[in-house]
């Protein structure tokens, strides 16, 4: 009576089990052909432990089948769940989802060029948080961090399961049967100019960024999300990510095979190419620059500070190589790509797995010799050798002293050596960048 009553429980059990394990096929594969529906999810599965409970004991389950046909049925829809199961993971077993990490100024718009050129392989998105950090911005200027890396998170999660939907919810106005005129930059993503995504040209409609290569309507999400689907490989450039630390979610999910590029620039650099590009935003420190020292406890001066510790306890992070991160992490210096940028162009590839085309070798080939002319503020066009040493000619002295001082620990994590004197500054004979290689397990 004893074993007649285990057989039973375990067989509760067991197809108990079962529909779970069926209603979870049902949701990974709406996962891996995602829709415009909000993403949930993927529980981990418990195939494993039911498969286990049946080699607990060959010889004796052997009987109970006999005695059972019930358990001869829930034993074969449980391995075929489980051969199901490996062939709706493997189908995008060799797809790569690559986030480049940066902040502005540090040449991120140029380096995701390597990743937009790939063509019809990649699906490439300029920024998109950009609509989340306008979204959330508080009155004072700022975000409430907790608030907003949640938010980072789960549209990225979202983007790169090719659901748009919680991106939706930031765009300002809110598309209209998802379709907008109002995405951020459209025109700097190829996958979002293409034929595919194209949809009819509606006069009397303005799309601030419209598409350049060919005239197009306002933007279909549900065309996008579909084009999305079709591509092999998924990369998104942002520079509103603060801590690498919050995107953990992104590297545990067993949907996503993602790998995170975090591109840094000399500090000095980065003040000197905002104070330009930013000019309205950054009058403090050109009025600092002209007459007066700088107050080290002024609010500008402790932005800069935070910046570069995020910075660099992102790329302490990443450095350290935690369970999480191991072969998922790449630092890379600005400098390094534009003084040799077939070189880290390749490595870069290599890193993430994916190919190395002809057409983004050519395309490297063509931008990095740029002329004067086509290498403006916020061009992709640079003559990149010229570019590493520019800055030094463009911040006074006592300004790179103030960098030097909050962004130390920064500046000798990743290389960059102090200057002591603005001869030394504009001297370009001295190197202020240390050859230094950082992890390279993925090679």
């Amino acid at each position: 009576m004893r074993m007649k009553y285990t057989i039973s429980l375990v067989f509760i059990v067991a197809l108990v089990i079962i529909e779970k394990e069926n209603n979870i096929i049902s949701r990974v594969s709406d996962k891996l052909t995602p829709k415009q529906t909000p993403q949930t999810p993927l529980q981990p599965s418990n195939s494993a432990s039911a498969l286990g409970l049946l080699k607990l004991n060959g010889s004796s389950f052997s009987t109970l089948s006999k005695l059972d046909p019930v358990f001869t049925l829930m034993k074969r829809r449980l391995e075929n769940y489980t051969e199901q199961r490996s062939e709706v993971i493997g189908s995008a077993g060799n797809r790569k989802h690559i986030l480049l990490l940066a902040t502005t100024r540090t040449g991120s718009s140029f380096v995701g060029e390597f990743f937009n050129q790939q063509g019809d392989n990649m699906f490439y998105l300029f920024e998109p948080l950009w609509h989340v950090e306008r979204s959330l911005t508080l009155e004072s200027g700022g975000t409430n961090a907790t608030a907003a890396a949640r938010a980072y998170r789960e549209v990225l999660q979202g983007l790169f399961l090719c659901d748009f939907t919680p991106l939706e919810s930031f765009i300002d106005p809110l598309p209209v049967d998802h379709v907008t005129s109002a995405l951020f930059r459209r025109e700097s993503s190829s996958s979002l100019c293409e034929e595919s995504v194209c949809s009819p040209f509606v006069k009397k409609v303005f799309e601030r960024y419209h598409c350049r290569t060919r005239k197009c309507g306002p933007l279909n999400l549900t065309m996008a999300s579909e084009s999305c689907q079709q591509k092999e490989h998924r990369t998104i450039k942002s520079v509103r990510v603060r801590q690498l630390e919050t995107l953990r979610p992104l590297a545990e999910d067993p949907r996503l095979d993602i790998k995170f590029i975090q591109l840094v620039r000399d500090p000095r650099a980065v003040l000197a190419s905002r104070m330009v590009a930013f000019s309205a935003k950054y009058n403090n420190w050109k009025k600092w620059a002209v007459d007066g020292d700088v107050p080290i406890d002024d609010d500008e001066v402790r932005k800069l500070k935070g910046n570069c510790d995020n910075i660099r306890m992102s790329a302490e992070v990443g450095l350290r190589q935690p369970s999480w991160l191991r072969r998922r992490y790449m630092l890379v210096r600005y400098e390094d790509i534009a003084r040799f940028p077939m070189r880290k162009a390749a490595e870069m590839y290599k890193f993430t797995g994916i190919p190395f085309t002809p057409q983004v070798k050519d395309w490297v080939l063509k931008n990095t010799q740029a002329s004067n002319e086509a290498s403006g503020v916020y061009s992709t066009q640079k003559n990149s050798s010229e570019q590493v040493e520019k800055w030094r000619f463009s911040i006074p002295y006592k300004l790179a002293q103030v960098v030097q001082r909050v962004c130390g620990p920064t500046m000798k994590l990743f290389g960059y050596k102090f200057v002591n004197s603005e001869a030394m500054l504009t001297d370009k004979s001295i190197s202020l960048i240390e050859e230094k290689i950082f992890i390279q397990n993925f090679l």
